[in-house]
């Protein structure tokens, strides 16, 4: 189950994400609000497993979608001076939306619920996830009053629109009147003028639909050749060997409080290795038990993934203060060896109180590495671009979930050590930012046909309150409710 998601996030983070950097940020989150909040509902009416299953898959590609375009909407209207932070306390709500949905499945999904007519069954799982739809109707609707990125505008040669959200920030932030705006007129130079008028008259001929898909390939295209193709195999390289540890480890977890707590059942009070328990389980049968379908979880399932979500709530307090003072390669060095030094650590948990510190404590050092990891991918690319190379980026990171998630389970099974260092030396061993540095002053310079939005962003606030907040509501939406339904299913 936890495959079909990812699958569809690998989908839907390239397709979404690429018609973003052609469309316009804006109007693609309110498509993905939308179909996210229709295949949750849908998904919660399922009766068989096979149409679940399909509707997870859309459901993943709608969540897969929003991480590219939320993280290049929300940066765009940062000043540079601030969006690291900025971006360390989006990211932050996404640990605060997990939180919710733990403490909102803990309160539903155990309780006996729901309504039974013949074959149909709607249980407390599935009201659990009607509930989760609401938050993303909720932000589809209210993201129609946020404005369209004015960077984007700027990059599609869209100046006059781009001239008056600018007027229209000044005067939310400032309470002065718009014609009081400084900036009366946006210089373009050449190549944009030229890109402009090349740019309509390819829209006489071809018509709308057929130039956005033009867009796409042509920004797909951009992605794979110099001077972005040297960014691309960084971002790849990294979201990749990143992600395989993270949900190698996250998705494990939980099975291995189930673990332990069946060992400690038939052997209270014995210690036992991680190695131990599982050739337990294994030997007797423990995983075929799984195939009968329950709807019954144990409140200790949900009190220890709360304690293991909450863990991250400090790390990202300090990510959000330090990132700009400390810096993105710090907090990605950091929390790459300190989470490798966690998975050497389970070589050495010895009862489920052991693997509850130890998982906490990956928790929360790998989202100070998650969100330093988002800033960086986020500002190596240029506007025209970002969308779609943050979705490139994004495909990596869901295909090293999938490995991590089947790999880490075969061998967690077939030979228990493996899997502890695989994921350490994954974590720990390559020196992965150290081309960052470079890579982000070569990025800067390929900005240059925007150098007027260095000289806007000092005269608006610091950032705009009403993108902030639909911004960190979307974040809350996209809650993991998915991990909690497959452990009920």
């Amino acid at each position: 189950m936890e495959g079909s998601m990812i699958l569809g996030m690998m989908a839907g983070a390239y397709l979404w994400g690429s018609v973003a950097d052609s469309l316009g940020r804006k109007k693609v989150l309110i498509a993905i609000s939308i179909m996210n909040a229709l295949c949750i509902v849908a998904s919660s009416f399922s009766q068989t497993y096979e149409l679940f299953m399909f509707f997870r898959f859309l459901n993943g590609a709608a969540l897969g979608g929003s991480g590219p375009v939320i993280w290049s909407y929300f940066a765009e209207f940062q000043p540079k001076a601030k969006r690291g932070s900025m971006l360390s306390f989006m990211a932050a709500f996404w640990t605060l939306g997990n939180l919710f949905v733990a403490c909102l499945a803990w309160l539903i999904i155990p309780h006996d619920v729901g309504l039974t007519e013949g074959s149909f069954i709607y249980n407390s799982w599935r009201i659990f996830l009607l509930i989760c739809s609401v938050p993303s109707f909720m932000v589809a609707v209210l993201l129609f009053f946020l404005p369209e990125s004015p960077k984007f505008l700027l990059s599609r040669g869209d100046h006059d629109l781009a001239l008056e959200i600018f007027r229209n920030i000044y005067h939310s932030n400032t309470g002065k009147p718009r014609e009081t705006y400084p900036v009366k007129q946006l210089l373009i130079d050449g190549k944009e003028q030229e890109k402009k008028e090349i740019g309509a008259e390819v829209m006489v001929v071809t018509g709308k639909l057929r130039d956005t898909f033009n867009d796409i390939m042509d920004n797909s295209k951009q992605i794979f050749i110099p001077p972005i193709l040297r960014f691309t195999i960084i971002s790849i390289t990294i979201n990749l060997t990143f992600h395989i540890g993270y949900y190698g480890l996250m998705m494990w977890f939980p099975e291995l409080f189930n673990r332990f707590n069946k060992y400690s059942t038939v052997h209270p009070g014995k210690a036992a290795s991680v190695c131990e328990v599982t050739n337990f389980v294994v030997n007797m049968g423990g995983q075929a038990d799984s195939l009968d379908c329950s709807d019954k979880i144990e409140s200790s399932v949900f009190l220890e993934s709360l304690i293991t979500v909450a863990a991250a709530i400090p790390s990202n307090i300090i990510a959000v203060l330090g990132m700009d003072r400390l810096g993105r390669k710090f907090f990605l060095v950091f929390s790459t060896f300190t989470s490798g030094l966690c998975a050497v650590g389970m070589y050495f948990v010895y009862n489920s109180t052991h693997n509850l510190v130890v998982s906490a404590v990956f928790s929360g050092v790998i989202s100070c590495g998650n969100a330093a990891l988002d800033c960086l991918i986020t500002e190596i690319f240029p506007t025209n671009l970002r969308a779609t190379g943050i979705a490139i980026s994004m495909v990596a990171a869901r295909l090293g979930g999938i490995i991590g998630n089947v790999v880490i389970a075969q061998l967690l099974d077939m030979y228990c050590p493996a899997p502890t260092f695989i994921v350490a030396a994954l974590l720990i061993g390559p020196n992965k930012v150290r081309p960052l540095d470079y890579t982000l002053a070569i990025s800067h310079k390929l900005c240059h046909s925007i150098n007027m939005w260095r000289f806007t962003v000092p005269i608006l606030a610091k950032y705009n309150p009403g993108t902030t907040f639909l911004t960190l509501a979307l974040f809350v939406a996209d809650g993991y409710h998915h991990i909690f339904i497959q452990e009920a299913i």
